[in-house]
């Protein structure tokens, strides 16, 4: 039986040398260090990636990382909610977000038009400038295709988009198709249905998102999952992979517990039982921010990913 063993710290320490301590650390340590070698191993396998995540790690500063890993090739296909892309496109036009508190005055926030997102305040004149460049985009589209899929949708946004940290123009620029299945949530949907008031035969069809995620999977190849948070984003792909034999890997990063029984909170145990990962499929669940879990884990694959001359 492996031993537990002290950590210690040595000057000049990588984060990658951090992270490969961790797998005789102690508790989520552990399992931070087992995550990262589920991920090599997806990648070694040449395995199809899903990555899933919600709006809330878009409104941080991974942001700019995940659409760094769409320009480095890691995920094959992408999984998120509405927000995320109303803010990756937000980002793309120069607003900042700005750090606030877990404790702030929330109904001073209101009075100066901030918005609130845990620690983070988000300007409701970001969302004016959102408004105006969906118009335009819209329009745009519009005069190309009048019935398009979601997945289509925000590939031609992604190519109207001049930001090289944007999630939106590197999945378009990489060929990385990107699945959101409520895209009628949030202000970005908001503005769909505005869009639609005034062009009656334009429509987005998520049914036709379905087929495509589904029919682009088989058996034979092998599949991987990771899920940042979980919500709708999480299960679309589970449900997807299900529909082929389920996943061969899974890394579940997220602050939400099973006893409820919600998806978020679901482990990766629980999806053997449906069929969405096989019977012995390999899978790490880490409990804990994503703000720091994620970074420090894909640090540890990437650095080993260059090593071995597979990005």
């Amino acid at each position: 039986m492996k031993k537990i063993k002290d950590f210690s710290w040595h000057e000049g320490m990588t984060v990658s040398e951090l992270v490969g301590s961790f797998g005789s650390l102690g508790y989520q340590a552990i399992e931070l260090s087992e995550a990262a070698k589920v991920v090599l191993k997806m990648k070694r396998s040449g395995a199809k990636i899903f990555l899933t995540f919600t709006s809330n790690m878009v409104t941080s500063g991974l942001r700019g990382f995940f659409g760094q890993l769409c320009e480095m090739k890691i995920p094959d296909i992408l999984v998120t909610t509405s927000g995320s892309i109303e803010e990756d496109i937000m980002k793309s036009l120069g607003d900042a977000f700005e750090i606030s508190n877990f404790h702030a005055d929330d109904t001073a926030l209101h009075e100066r038009g901030e918005n609130r997102v845990g620690n983070i305040v988000i300007h409701t004149e970001s969302y004016m400038k959102f408004e105006d460049k969906m118009s335009e985009i819209l329009s745009s589209i519009y005069e190309k295709k009048k019935r398009i899929s979601s997945s289509e949708l925000l590939h031609e946004i992604g190519l109207q988009l001049d930001d090289q940290n944007s999630i939106l123009y590197q999945a378009a620029k990489n060929n990385i198709p990107i699945y959101c299945p409520g895209i009628a949530d949030s202000s970005f949907g908001f503005q769909l249905y505005m869009f639609a008031q005034k062009h009656d035969d334009f429509i987005v069809d998520t049914i036709r998102d379905m087929e495509r995620v589904t029919t682009d999977l088989s058996f034979d190849e092998k599949k991987g999952l990771i899920s940042l948070g979980g919500s709708i984003s999480k299960h679309y792909a589970i449900f997807a992979a299900l529909l082929s034999g389920g996943f061969d890997y899974a890394v579940y990063m997220t602050t939400s517990r099973p006893q409820s029984g919600s998806l978020s909170g679901a482990t990766t145990q629980e999806a053997k039982s449906w069929g969405k990962l096989k019977d012995d499929a390999e899978a790490a669940t880490v409990n804990g921010d994503v703000c720091i879990t994620f970074p420090l884990m894909m640090t540890k694959v990437l650095d080993d990913l260059e090593k071995e001359s597979l990005i």
